[in-house]
Order: C-alpha cells, then sequence, then structure tokens
C-alpha cells in the first residue's frame, strides 16, 4: 500500500536536481602529478581551484562522487551571516577584539557572496529575501528583544524586531510569538550556484576527475602522494575542502568534523496563491529552537522546502518524510493535506566549537565545519584559501588563529549524537 503523504512521482532525491541534474565532466586521466590538488569538489574546493588556477597554479580536484553531488548541492540555499557564537562567548575565549574580528568574518561573507555573484555573472536565483527568524515562546520573544537592544558596538546589524500581532505580513502562521526579520540574509538555488562555480573553474583551467576517492595522503619531502582508486598522484600543495564528508584519508581533520545528517522535503506544485499567504515576502525561515527548521518557497514559488532534524540516528530519507510532514503542518495546518513530491538528505559538518575552521596541519590546506551556514561561509573560506595559496595578502583571515579541537575517544563517528539530540527535544519541549 503506497504511503498517503508521499506524492504519486516521489523522488528521494534532491528537489534542485530536477533543474540542475548533476554535472557530467569528461573523464581525464589522473595527471601524474600538479601543483595543487583539491578533495572535494563542493562550493569550497571549487572557489579555492577558482583562485589557485586563475593566479596561475596548476589544479586538480578530486572528489570520490559526482561534482558537488555532497552539502553543496542538497542544501536548503539559505544564506546568512551566522558564526554560532556570541560575542560574549567569543570574548570570554579570545578576548574582545579577536570575538570582534572573528564575527565581522560572518559579516564580510554574507556582503562578499552578494557581490561575488553579481561579478562572476552566475544565474542561481540569488536574492536578498532576509530572513524571519520566528520565536517558538514568548520566553523566546523577549530574549530576541534583548539581543536587539543589546548589539555589539561596531557588529550592528540592521534587524526589525516583528511582534506576534505584526507577523502574518511575514508568515502565514500562528505558530510563532512574534520574532525578528535580517534584511540581508539571502537565498539561492544551491544547485544552480554550485554549476555556475563548477564552470567557472573549468573555464579557468582546473582538472576536474570525479569519481576518484582519495585513500591515502602520503608526504614525501615537499610533496605529497595522493593515492587514490585511479592512481598516484604528486602535488607540492594538498587542500582538504570535504566537511561534512570528511573520510579515512585525512584522518586528523575527521577527528575534528562531526557530520550531521539534516532532512528535507519539497512539497508538490501547490495551488495558486498559497505560497504567498505561507511566506508572501519571499523570506527564508528558521526559529528559535534548539532542534532547528529551516524552511523557505522555491525559487519559482510553487511548492515549500522544508529542513531538518528529525531522528536521534541517521535514517532513510523516505522515513523521514512523515516527522518532517508533521512539523511543517504544526507550522502551516494549511498543507495538511499537501503531498511530498522529495525528500533527501546531506551532511552538515559541525565542530566542537562550533565555528568554521581554516588553516594548515603539517603542510595540508584546510577550509571545513560551517555548523549550518555553509553557502555563505564555504565560498568565503574556500576562496580565501586559495588567495592564501596563490600567496595573496588578500586571503588572511583571523580564522587560522584558531586551534582547531577534537575530543577524546572521538574518530568520526559522532556516538554522542543521540543523546545530544534527545536532550535538545527536552530543552525545546520544557524550557520554553
Amino acid at each position: 500500500m503506497s504511503d498517503p503523504v508521499l506524492a504519486d512521482n516521489f523522488k528521494n532525491t534532491p528537489y534542485w536536481w530536477e533543474r540542475t541534474p548533476r554535472p557530467v565532466i569528461k573523464d581525464i586521466e589522473l595527471p601524474k602529478e600538479t601543483e595543487v590538488a583539491v578533495i572535494g569538489s563542493g562550493y569550497t574546493g571549487l572557489c579555492t581551484a577558482i583562485q589557485t588556477s586563475r593566479n596561475g597554479l596548476d589544479t586538480v580536484v578530486l572528489d570520490a562522487q559526482d561534482a558537488g553531488w555532497g552539502g553543496s548541492s542538497r542544501n536548503g540555499g539559505q544564506v546568512s551571516t551566522s558564526l554560532k557564537p556570541s560575542f560574549k562567548e567569543l570574548s570570554r575565549k579570545y578576548g574582545e577584539e579577536p570575538a570582534r574580528e572573528l564575527l565581522k568574518e560572518g559579516i564580510n561573507a554574507l556582503k562578499w557572496i552578494g557581490d561575488f555573484i553579481q561579478e562572476e555573472k552566475i544565474d542561481c536565483d540569488f536574492k536578498r529575501a532576509g530572513r524571519f527568524y520566528g520565536a517558538h515562546s514568548q520566553a523566546q520573544f523577549k530574549l530576541l528583544e534583548k539581543r536587539i537592544r543589546e548589539q555589539t558596538a561596531g557588529l550592528e546589524m540592521d534587524v526589525d524586531l516583528i511582534s506576534k500581532s505584526q507577523q502574518h505580513a511575514e508568515i502565514g502562521s500562528n505558530f510563532y510569538h512574534g520574532g525578528i526579520v535580517h534584511p540581508y540574509h539571502a537565498s539561492l538555488d544551491p544547485a544552480r550556484f554550485h554549476q555556475g562555480l563548477l564552470q567557472r573553474a573549468l573555464t579557468g583551467g582546473t582538472q576536474i576527475k570525479t569519481k576518484c576517492a582519495v585513500k591515502k595522503i602520503e608526504k614525501k619531502g615537499g610533496f605529497f602522494l595522493l593515492h587514490t582508486d585511479a592512481g598516484t598522484m604528486t602535488a607540492r600543495q594538498v587542500v582538504v575542502a570535504t566537511s561534512g564528508y570528511t573520510g579515512a584519508a585525512t584522518p586528523w581533520h575527521r577527528r575534528r568534523v562531526i557530520p550531521i545528517g539534516s532532512y528535507i522535503i519539497a512539497t508538490e506544485s501547490l495551488e495558486e496563491g498559497l505560497v504567498d499567504e505561507l511566506i508572501p515576502k519571499d523570506r527564508v525561515i528558521s526559529d528559535t529552537r534548539k532542534l532547528v527548521v529551516y524552511y523557505r518557497a522555491s525559487p519559482d514559488r510553487k511548492r515549500i522546502l522544508f529542513g531538518g532534524r528529525v531522528s536521534l540516528n541517521e535514517t532513510d530519507p523516505v522515513k523521514s518524510v512523515k516527522p518532517l510532514h508533521i512539523q511543517l503542518t504544526k507550522i502551516f495546518p494549511q498543507l495538511a493535506e499537501t503531498k511530498i513530491s522529495h525528500s533527501w538528505m546531506g551532511f552538515v559538518g559541525y565542530t566542537f566549537d562550533h565555528m568554521p575552521h581554516t588553516g594548515n596541519q603539517d603542510g595540508v590546506h584546510y577550509a571545513m565545519g560551517y555548523c549550518g551556514s555553509g553557502v555563505s561561509l564555504s565560498s568565503y573560506f574556500g576562496t580565501k584559501l586559495g588567495q592564501r595559496i596563490s600567496g595573496l595578502i588578500q586571503g588572511d583571515t583571523v580564522l587560522t588563529e584558531l586551534q582547531f579541537q577534537t575530543r577524546p575517544f572521538y574518530s568520526g563517528n559522532p556516538w554522542f549524537l543521540a543523546p545530544s539530540i534527545l536532550y535538545y527535544r527536552l530543552l525545546d519541549r520544557y524550557l520554553r
């Protein structure tokens, strides 16, 4: 018997792949040597490669799957600043001035990505639609109100407070107790954005070999040997750009990135005018719950895309449809009878200090761990990494000074994830 929630044409692949199928890249022989080898062909890896290739460095990008198969074509397409820790937390840890500089990098990334997309003429439905951040309780609304009043000098952002009586101008729902609007947050089509980066990397001279997993990296004097499915390649510089998909070939990085599955559904096409009722200003939306949900209209404004974490452990995207649909209809009861056309998941790269990290470990460059804000941060820090490798001063960032932390007994398998999610569920339920 078929699941009544699933549309007749249901697919367990990303909605974004309908318009932008996974790219078919002409297969190449694995080069014997290169100046720069980049592991990972998502936003980070391609933005790094664009810079190194344009600055005259022979660059090869390797990926175990198709180009952009991972998080870069599976995310929700929401673009924010979102460095997770607060100024107070970072000041306590690093001091006030370093904290200020760290948080400025998140602000810089949000501005930079819009300028970059315009300069590169990437057709990806980029729009500064703004974000509505809903308060799931009256207490949370009071905290948002306090946050606006007490913004840190030099880090002020234009933010609008939206009361519960005003929120229908932002969202066709009574679920929230008001919220705030970040007017400069944005949205895009993530697969289209990736396709644009891919084209610019190839045009700039980058070689890309897909379905070529790196099994081992071996340091030999001033060179690296990359042992892959297709043979061995020598490189002067190596970049690890795998974030939530970091594997056994780079154990040091794997011990520092926590892969967390995020699950997304897309509704079938909705009747005309319904999306205008639900999300009238085309905002991207998230809320104050610890177990975050995020949602938006599709770029053609015919569907709602809704994502979040709905299970203690990783699960089949087909199994996540019902719990996500329940969450969706709690917010939008108007969609109770709406069926789901697509369901998929991707891994988010989290870190123990909730900060992105970029730097160099024993000669190997890296940028990863964007903690759910990867569209802007991965592109920005990937670009900066490529600039640093190319010897350009604009690649400098305060993030290279941060220690990339791990924990005892952690080797890449987040055994602590299930109890953490259960704890957050309890917080969301009882500490409102």
